[in-house]
């Protein structure tokens, strides 16, 4: 059985994380002990709100360094997925967790693009990598946000909402290969999230990524 590391950044979302990892036969644990996150098979990154206060938190509870050391399998996903990057420009400006190149922004919108971006979009492979495996371009997945990161060379899926944005991403670099963020959420995303998610446990994610 895998045994799945919560790290506890806070968001709301965190228990529907863990009842999703455990419908597809994981064991989930929400933890902040770095023990237990290094020891775990694999690593998700959850959030709902504000990347400061995500960053504020992680700073608190000391995980910034013992998150630098996981060489397994890891998943940040919605705010979790952005604090992968270089800096946000969310809460005036906020250095983030700098495994992938990029900075955060706000969604455009007007009086016909609503930001928050809520709902269902159409995702965009570009991409070939196993945590797609089974999942295609013109499905669909569940967002829920404010800010996102830029299309750039580690993005994988790509969705559109005012401009186009990185819908999964993973780290190009020997040292973040094992990174993966998704911005919509799995855990809302019926049977692609179930998928994304079954393939972020299966040992196909494995493959190239040195534990």
């Amino acid at each position: 059985m895998v045994q799945v590391a919560l790290v506890d950044s806070g968001g709301t979302n965190i228990g529907s994380v863990a009842d999703a990892v455990e419908r597809l036969g994981g064991t989930a644990r929400l933890t902040a002990d770095p023990a237990e996150i290094l020891l775990a098979d694999r690593v998700i990154l959850p959030g709902v709100g504000a990347a400061g206060a995500a960053m504020a938190r992680l700073n608190e509870l000391d995980l910034i360094a013992v998150l630098r050391d996981v060489r397994v399998p890891m998943l940040g996903v919605c705010v979790g997925s952005q604090l992968l990057f270089e800096h946000s420009e969310e809460d005036g400006g906020v250095d983030l967790l700098g495994y992938l190149p990029g900075r955060v922004t706000r969604l455009p919108g007007d009086e016909h693009i609503r930001i928050p971006h809520m709902g269902w979009n159409t995702l965009e492979l570009l991409a070939d990598d196993p945590i797609l495996a089974g999942i295609s371009t013109g499905e669909r997945g569940y967002f829920v946000h404010s800010y996102a990161a830029p299309v750039t060379g580690t993005t994988l899926a790509a969705c559109e909402h005012g401009t186009r944005f990185a819908a999964v991403v993973r780290g190009r670099t020997a040292e973040t290969a094992h990174i993966w963020g998704c911005q919509f959420h799995p855990e809302k995303s019926a049977a692609v999230g179930s998928r994304l998610l079954a393939n972020f446990l299966s040992p196909a994610i494995s493959e190239g990524v040195t534990a």
